[in-house]
């Protein structure tokens, strides 16, 4: 007998949710709706130096006149609690601390800019680059430590593939070190990565499906080997296609114009904003 549905709705508090949050979350909602289950908020304010009080206030107060409802989240608890990212931080350890014991993750003293550097190229998109291996434990040892803390990252198996049905974009496969390299999975400002966190949180939360956008395919593939090396079982996906604005650019939440608090203000409904969805082009956008 499968699992109760259970999905789950995880906005970021770095700036007002916009129209294409609001698109793809609506979607997890009546996933969940249509199989009965139960709809999980996640407030996922880890990164320390983008997330503001006022925006969870916000998030949470555009949601709920959204129409959007959920039956667990930082302003109603529920079994898995604390709902809330910022207060899971012994949790991230512990998984992190596994993963060391495994030897699947080595420190590693590049930045962004060695690793761009070393590639020789700069990267397109936002996407982090394929990482060239400069700190593995099989390269010579880095000459280029420094006093900073290392980051973590895991160690993947060049040539290892990951294939997964995707429920909205179909069958899906990514090749290590082709399509992603070693990724990190702890910040040298002691923070867990999304990659990580996502998943620890999803397995411990019980999510079955993970609804999100089309634009965090590749995560899905770095996630995936998380997944396995804990132990963990590995939920559905289902990406979703991203809105995109009239020059063909993915919404962000620098489009304020677009923000739900913005359109609210106009005088805009829920309904008319939803109606207005499939007037706004979609586009599916590689990974």
């Amino acid at each position: 007998m499968s699992s109760p549905y259970r999905g789950r709705l995880a906005p970021s508090p770095t700036g007002y949710l916009h129209v294409g949050h609001a698109r793809t979350f609506w979607t997890a909602q009546q996933r969940a709706e249509a199989s009965g289950g139960t709809l999980v908020l996640r407030n996922e304010d880890l990164d320390p130096g983008r997330s503001r009080v006022q925006f969870t206030g916000a998030m949470i107060e555009d949601l709920r006149w959204f129409g959007f409802r959920w039956q667990e989240g930082p302003d109603c608890g529920g079994p898995y609690a604390p709902y809330s990212q910022s207060e899971r931080m012994a949790f991230y350890r512990a998984g992190f601390e596994k993963l060391r014991q495994l030897n699947r993750v080595y420190p590693c003293y590049c930045s962004r800019q060695d690793v761009m550097r070393a590639l020789q190229a700069p990267h397109a998109g936002e996407e982090e680059p394929v990482y060239p291996g400069l700190c593995r434990p099989s390269a010579k040892p880095a000459k280029h430590q420094s006093s900073r803390p290392p980051s973590w990252r895991f160690l993947v198996a060049d040539g290892e593939a990951v294939e997964f049905q995707d429920g909205c974009c179909g069958p899906q496969r990514f090749v290590a070190g082709v399509d992603f390299g070693d990724f990190v999975v702890w910040r040298h400002d002691d923070v867990p990565s999304y990659q990580l966190a996502v998943t620890l949180d999803d397995a411990a939360m019980r999510i079955t499906e993970v609804v999100r956008g089309e634009d965090l395919l590749l995560s899905t593939a770095r996630q995936w080997l998380l997944y396995e090396a804990l132990g963990l079982a590995v939920p559905a996906f289902y990406h979703c296609p991203l809105l995109t604005d009239a020059a063909g650019r993915r919404l962000a939440k620098r489009d304020d114009a677009l923000s739900l608090r913005t359109l609210r203000e106009q005088g805009l409904s829920p309904d008319a904003i939803r109606r207005q969805w499939t007037e706004i082009p979609i586009a599916r956008q590689s990974s």
